[in-house]
């Protein structure tokens, strides 16, 4: 999830929360260049990672830029990266990016053919199942299961879909049926009753990621798992550590400050009655406001004992 799952964001949630297996960055976007930048180093470099695995994601419709990448990561030490092929922003899409890349099916073949030929870490790929229509689907996994993928992680969502609509779960139970590679489910997954739901519809999927239903709750691969929900003091821990961090590494609480917007954009949903607070961290023009009003949601409301998210 860029701009919101950092590698602060990642090393505040694997210290408070932990119950994570793996972590996936934000796509990094290779160019001709062959130089990634600041930011995206950031992300990557070994020592900001350390105790996390982690597995960098790349954004590219280019077999070369993938390759360099790849290389590049792997003698930093990683031996994964993972393609995007869910991302179904506009501007990425209309780059023929992301899941833009799926309308293009003989394309994407070729490119996998040449980064499978010449990579020298395993790769695995994250997909949704169509750009425009679900029935686009069979031709692409037809597709995937030509390769020796580290693992295929689904959103069963087409790219016009966004984030909208239900996911559209034969497809992945298609992509279960004798897999040659594991299959990963994600999508809608927002509550320890989800997954045991999912867990039961699919027992054969023993890989799930979470994305928006953890930055929901950050407890929630920890309570998957049977442990507690999230404690007030360790979500102010959480927060705080991450707020502090992009503050030494932007030199600006400003800038920090309009990071954590986001961050609490799905955060204040644990919080019972929150509106008001959300829309004075929201309008928050200074660090000050900003601190002084997430100061009042942990002192002044209850955490939530349901997440009702609304994004």
């Amino acid at each position: 999830m860029e701009g919101l799952t950092t590698v602060y964001y990642r090393q505040a949630l694997h210290r408070w929360f932990g119950g994570v297996d793996r972590y996936y960055t934000p796509f990094l976007t290779p160019t001709q260049d062959h130089r990634f930048t600041k930011r995206e180093l950031r992300e990557v470099l070994p020592q900001h990672n350390l105790g996390l695995d982690t597995v960098p994601q790349l954004l590219t419709r280019s077999a070369a830029d993938f390759l360099w990448a790849a290389n590049e990561l792997a003698a930093m030490g990683y031996g994964e990266v993972n393609l995007n092929l869910g991302c179904p922003s506009g501007t990425v899409v209309a780059k023929g990016k992301g899941s833009g890349f799926l309308g293009f099916p003989q394309e994407l073949d070729r490119f996998l053919e040449d980064i499978f030929s010449h990579a020298c870490c395993a790769i695995s790929i994250k997909t949704r199942v169509g750009l425009l229509s679900p029935e686009e689907f069979p031709a692409l996994l037809t597709i995937f299961r030509k390769y020796p993928l580290a693992q295929l992680i689904v959103h069963p969502r087409v790219q016009k879909d966004l984030y909208k609509n239900t996911p559209r779960l034969e497809c992945f139970a298609a992509a279960l049926l004798d897999s040659p590679f594991p299959v990963c489910y994600n999508g809608d997954l927002y509550t320890p009753e989800d997954i045991a739901a999912l867990r039961a519809a699919f027992p054969l999927a023993e890989r799930l990621m979470l994305g928006r239903g953890l930055a929901g709750d950050p407890a929630l691969a920890r309570r998957a798992k049977g442990g507690p929900p999230a404690s007030r003091e360790e979500l102010e821990g959480f927060v705080t550590q991450i707020y502090e961090s992009y503050a030494a590494a932007f030199g600006s609480r400003r800038n920090a400050m309009l990071r954590m917007k986001e961050v609490w954009f799905y955060l204040i949903h644990l919080f019972e009655g929150g509106d008001r607070l959300s829309r004075a961290i929201k309008k928050a023009r200074d660090p000050l406001a900003y601190e002084e009003a997430v100061g009042a949601v942990f002192r002044e409301l209850p955490l939530s004992p349901v997440l009702l998210p609304d994004w």
